[in-house]
């Protein structure tokens, strides 16, 4: 397809995000795409190993392409986005649960949709332009596509930090993060790729001392307060005046949410769990939440005013997450 050059070579399949103009954001049918890749690999004797890559030295991918998923919600069309969001989840798990090394090589912007395809990955290389985050408090949305199991796991209170504020992590910090796995100067990735196809051995993945980490020695104690109204009291104490800006600016139900969501994914035992959680959220995002005009105000008009205007109450965090019944997310097969 247009947006991705899906194909074969050496003992690798490769996958190559090919819309570096948009930052390789991943729509609905990229999302499809991979998905099937990755099952028509599956059982391959030819294909030792699966490459993920993109083109373009600003993004590997800056997230989801939502402006269709926007644009039906307005018009009070919810299936689109419930489509969108449950096939995305199933590729991440598709790429989480995988049998075969899955190798990704993440350039520049990595954020929201783009950690879902590579921070799933069973081997995260970065290089001295990665910058990965989950920004979805600032556009209504949680962070989702496994970005909850994730930054459950992240060291101390990183998960929490990193889930309200949407702080941008260098390679040292996503390495720290649990993120990615190995720092490689970027010119040395064409290479690597190409011993990798030849040989289908990840075993080759040789990486260097990776950069300083700041998120080793910040203080994140405020976010082990209970609720967000905590967090925020415990900031002001501390006269943490530039996080509070960012908090300020982020819609307070996305960052209960989120919150919410980062802690109860400790308890999960699989990413599956992770992601059904996320999916009862965004199933109603269009409908209940700040979502749409997050979007608008973020990636419509720019104007970067949100007005928020969603409930961020604890009853409203638990309805938005209960269960979804028969709409629960399942995990069949790519259409």
């Amino acid at each position: 397809m247009e947006d991705l050059n899906i194909r074969k070579a050496g003992r690798a399949g490769r996958i190559t995000f090919t819309r570096p103009k948009a930052l390789n954001a991943l729509s609905h049918e990229m999302a499809l795409a991979i998905h099937r890749a990755l099952d028509g690999w599956r059982d391959d004797p030819d294909v030792a190993l699966v490459i993920i890559d993109a083109e373009g030295d600003r993004a590997f991918c800056a997230g989801g392409d939502i402006a269709a998923v926007y644009r039906a919600g307005l018009a009070g069309e919810h299936a689109t986005g419930q489509r969108f969001f449950a096939d995305e989840y199933r590729m991440n798990a598709a790429i989480a649960d995988y049998p075969k090394p899955i190798v990704a090589f993440m350039q520049g912007f990595v954020m929201g949709g783009g950690v879902g395809v590579g921070g799933h990955a069973s081997h995260r290389i970065v290089g001295d332009t990665t910058q990965i985050a989950m920004p979805e408090s600032g556009i209504g949305l949680i962070p989702d596509v496994g970005g909850t199991w994730l930054l459950s796991r992240a060291p101390g209170r990183i998960g929490e930090y990193l889930a309200l504020t949407g702080a941008r992590m260098g390679a040292g910090d996503a390495i720290h993060a649990g993120f990615a796995d190995t720092y490689l100067p970027e010119a040395e990735w064409p290479d690597l790729i190409t011993r990798l196809e030849d040989t289908g051995d990840v075993s080759l993945i040789e990486g260097g001392d990776a950069p300083t980490a700041p998120l080793r020695t910040m203080d994140l104690s405020p976010f082990a307060q209970e609720t967000l109204a905590d967090i925020i009291d415990a900031l002001e104490e501390d006269g943490n005046a530039q996080t509070l800006k960012i908090l300020q600016a982020n819609s307070p139900l996305s960052m209960a949410a989120g919150l919410a969501m980062v802690r109860a994914a400790r308890g999960d035992g699989r990413m599956q769990d992770s992601l059904a959680r996320e999916y009862r959220f965004t199933y109603r995002a269009t409908q209940d939440t700040d979502f749409l005009e997050g979007v608008r105000a973020q990636i419509i008009d720019k104007d970067r005013k949100p007005k928020w205007m969603a409930d961020a109450s604890p009853d409203n965090v638990a309805a938005l997450l209960a269960p979804l019944g028969p709409n629960e997310l399942t995990w069949s097969e790519p259409a």
